[in-house]
């Protein structure tokens, strides 16, 4: 048996119809799509329709809880830190914010606030004024003598209007 003699066998590999090609194809004229209709025109596609029947994704239940409002924050890791003192984007002992994060490249755009996190090793002494931190990260920052300030996180209107009526 050679490469070039290796075929599937008969049968195996079925061509796929060609629809609308003449009345002698089989599949002309109306395509296997029926007569009128919503279906026989382009441009439909019932997602998740039955036929009636109660569809799938309503007869399973309802799982979990989504915040209406969640607060977007951006991820920081000491290590990542730690790259940008060496390349002298931040000084060594600066006050790290958002802000600061910012204008040193290190972060894009401040969203909601920024969570430090302790993935990687600090090496220098940083003061740091964030909305969160891990507890990993804060007892390595505090270890080399750094100072944490935690702002307070960013409320939503909904339930602070909700506590002062109670």
């Amino acid at each position: 048996m050679k490469l070039n003699e290796i075929s599937d066998n008969e049968g195996a590999r079925k061509s796929r119809m060609r629809v609308g090609r003449g009345t002698s194809s089989g599949k002309g004229k109306t395509a296997g799509r029926g007569v009128k209709g919503q279906t026989s025109r382009s441009g439909v596609a019932i997602k998740g329709f039955e036929g009636g029947q109660m569809p799938l994704f309503k007869r399973l239940p309802k799982r979990g809880f989504n915040v209406p409002n969640p607060k977007k924050l951006n991820a920081v890791n000491l290590g990542r830190l730690q790259v940008a003192i060496e390349a002298g984007k931040l000084a060594k002992g600066a006050t790290v914010s958002a802000a600061s994060l910012v204008e040193a490249g290190v972060l894009r755009r401040e969203l909601d606030g920024v969570r430090i996190l302790a993935k990687g090793e600090l090496k220098e002494k940083l003061d740091f004024e964030v909305t969160g931190m891990s507890k990993a990260a804060q007892e390595a920052i505090e270890k080399l003598g750094g100072k944490v300030t935690l702002l307070a996180k960013p409320e939503t209107t909904a339930t602070t209007e909700a506590s002062e009526e109670a």
